[in-house]
C-alpha cells in the first residue's frame, strides 16, 4: 500500500520539463540532478514534495528525447509512484527500469495536493481527499517482481535472468 500526497501536472510534460536541458551536465551527479526536478515547469515541486508522494499527469507524459534518467530523478525526489493517463513507451519502460511504479488511470478526478492511498496488487486508487476510488490497469506479475526488487538491475543481480 502508497500513501502520499498527489503533486498534479497536465499533458505533454516532455522528459526536458522533467530534466531541463541545462542541467544535463549533472547526470553524473544524481542526487544534483535530483534537487532540478521540473525546475522550469513546477519549480515549487523538489521543494514541497515528499517521500512516497505520487507524480500525476495528464496524457503523453515523458515526450521527447529518452532521457533515462528523468524517472530515475523522480523517484530520488520521493515520488513512490507516477499517474498518468498516458506515458511514452520508453518513459513507462525506463521507470519500471528503476523501480517506479507507472500507474495509467484516468488522473482527471485527482487534484494538486490529494492525499492518495494506492494498493498495486488490487489497482486501486482511492483518493482520501474526495473519497472516489479510482481503478488501473493491473501491474503484469513480472513488473511487479522487478519493483519489488527496486529495478531490472537489482532485479537480475539477485535473481540472474526473469521468467515470463
Amino acid at each position: 500500500m502508497l500513501k502520499g500526497k498527489a503533486f498534479k501536472f497536465g499533458n505533454g510534460i516532455s522528459t526536458d520539463d522533467i530534466i531541463p536541458g541545462r542541467f544535463a551536465h549533472l547526470r553524473s551527479n544524481l542526487p544534483e540532478l535530483a534537487k532540478h526536478v521540473m525546475a522550469d515547469a513546477a519549480p515549487t515541486f523538489i521543494t514541497n514534495v515528499k517521500p512516497g508522494d505520487f507524480f500525476v499527469a495528464g496524457s503523453n507524459l515523458g515526450l521527447g528525447s529518452s532521457r533515462e534518467h528523468a524517472p530515475l530523478v523522480i523517484k530520488m525526489a520521493g515520488a513512490s509512484a507516477i499517474l498518468a493517463k498516458s506515458v511514452a513507451r520508453i518513459f513507462f519502460r525506463n521507470a519500471i527500469n528503476v523501480g517506479l511504479p507507472v500507474l495509467l488511470c484516468d488522473t482527471d478526478g485527482i487534484k494538486d495536493g490529494d492525499e492518495l492511498e494506492i494498493n498495486l496488487i488490487a489497482g486501486t486508487i482511492l483518493d482520501l481527499t474526495t473519497g472516489n476510488q479510482l481503478t488501473f490497469d493491473k501491474i503484469p506479475e513480472i513488473m511487479h517482481r522487478i519493483l519489488n526488487e527496486g529495478g531490472l538491475l537489482p532485479y537480475i543481480q539477485k535473481h540472474g535472468d526473469y521468467k515470463l
